[in-house]
């Protein structure tokens, strides 16, 4: 899978963010790192908007500044998740295709049990009409 994957800071669990999807095999298209969390936000959601990338995974402090971002983007679903229920929620009853992590108060086994839902776990077609909506 390719992931569009973006931080404002580069911090030791980006580090491992990287090398986490990187050894599972996914394509990794870094679009920034260390640049402003809007810049990051958006990149990351125009490379999954216009299909360089399947899915994207943004980082900023708390996760909220690059969803906000990446949502600007016509067709990204961001969603800023903490534990692997909402993680796998956002995919299955919202169709999310960009992940945003805090990279204050994540810790890595908590986003490893993040990244493996999300990029695991299928949108529900039942739910379809409801996101499909959002364009």
């Amino acid at each position: 899978m390719r992931i569009a994957f973006g931080t404002d800071e580069c911090t030791s669990l980006t580090d491992h963010l990287e090398t986490w999807l990187t050894e599972r095999g996914h394509e990794l298209l870094v679009i920034g790192k260390g640049i402003a969390w809007p810049e990051v936000g958006r990149g990351v959601g125009e490379a999954v908007a216009d299909g360089r990338a399947d899915l994207g995974v943004v980082c900023c402090w708390t996760g909220t500044g690059v969803s906000i971002a990446a949502n600007k983007v016509p067709g990204v679903r961001a969603a800023l998740c903490t534990d692997r229920a909402t993680a796998e929620g956002a995919r299955k009853w919202n169709d999310a295709n960009v992940l945003a992590l805090g990279l204050r108060l994540t810790a890595p086994p908590v986003a490893d049990e993040m990244l493996d839902a999300f990029l695991g776990t299928g949108p529900d077609e039942s739910e379809a009409a409801n996101y499909r909506q959002l364009g």
